[in-house]
């Protein structure tokens, strides 16, 4: 009987991800703190990076599975593609089979308590880089008319500054209502969403997890649209169709 895939068991894999996450986010912080640095509290987790590698390093296993050669893949270096409203931009992880960029993705998380100004450079980063590839692509830049996958996954703590609702200031027009007392956790929601639905990404994750039980693997996935397992059946989809296409040439 053969062994069954990773995508099979994805949410095993995935908890691992996430302990992953913790695990690193917490040495980053414990090795700052001994080092006395001015780098001081949650901001560690954001410029000490590689939290997210544990998902990159599935979705790279994910996508040999799906048959692309390790040697396609990058996500420790070489991850600058051309933009159009700048010289280059940095990804997160990218797949690049004989000069032809076939994915590219944007892996974020954001953990308090700055929720609000985050959350506006989050949001505008991610459009940001959607509309300078998508122009990149249309003017030719990555050498093929073939159309890359290209996704957006977000990891958000999960803790009482996310999840409370919150207000909006209209001093003169109304927002949409279903920003109205929302959480942050429902914002990003939103925006994950609206990401796949403006066809800006091909695919969004978004996950949800608290320090306490992210260390034993535990998350939640708030949308069901939103899921990494759907995200990730969409990723393998397309590198698949891919593979497929150039073992017939």
């Amino acid at each position: 009987m053969a062994n069954p895939t990773i995508l099979a068991e994805l949410p095993k894999y995935t908890r691992d991800a996430v302990r992953f996450y913790w695990q690193t986010r917490s040495q980053q912080l414990e090795k700052q703190r001994k080092a006395g640095g001015s780098d001081k509290g949650s901001r560690s987790a954001v410029t000490g990076g590689a939290q997210m590698d544990g998902f990159v390093e599935l979705l790279t296993k994910l996508v040999i599975e799906a048959g692309i050669d390790r040697s396609h893949i990058y996500y420790k270096e070489s991850l600058e593609l051309p933009g159009y409203f700048r010289p280059s931009k940095r990804w997160d992880f990218l797949v690049v089979v004989e000069n032809q960029l076939i994915a590219a993705l944007e892996s974020k998380s954001q953990v308090g308590p700055s929720f609000g100004n985050n959350f506006n450079n989050r949001t505008e980063e991610a459009m940001g880089s959607a509309l300078d590839l998508w122009t990149a692509f249309r003017e030719q830049a990555f050498g093929s008319a073939v159309r890359p996958w290209i996704g957006y996954m977000f990891l958000l703590e999960d803790c009482a500054r996310s999840t409370n609702p919150v207000s909006v200031k209209e001093p003169h027009f109304k927002v949409f209502p279903e920003f109205r007392n929302s959480s942050y956790a429902k914002r990003y929601e939103l925006f994950c969403r609206r990401l796949v639905l403006e066809k800006h990404y091909d695919h969004s994750a978004f996950l949800m997890s608290s320090p306490e039980k992210g260390l034993n693997g535990d998350y939640s996935e708030p949308a069901p649209d939103l899921t990494f397992q759907t995200f990730a059946n969409s990723l393998v989809a397309h590198v698949a169709a891919f593979s497929g296409r150039i073992k017939q040439l």
